[in-house]
């Protein structure tokens, strides 16, 4: 990713929450991790995101930023 991605993308790029979906017509979306757990987070959130009450970034603890394809 570029500099230009993670302003366009903000704190989810780094975050150990997000989760990378495509689908096949080659679209990326960033969801939320958080949400399925906690309702105060939206599952896929505008973008930027420049403040979440949940971020953790990504390798200080347990990572679960894995991408995830969908067809």
């Amino acid at each position: 990713m570029t500099d230009r991605d993670s302003d366009a993308i903000g704190l989810c790029l780094s975050c150990r929450w997000m989760r990378r979906v495509s689908n096949r017509r080659g679209s990326t979306f960033f969801r939320c991790g958080l949400a399925d757990s906690d309702a105060r987070f939206p599952r896929y959130p505008p973008l930027p995101v420049l403040t979440c009450a949940g971020y953790e970034r990504h390798g200080d603890g347990p990572g679960r930023g894995e991408p995830v394809e969908h067809g």
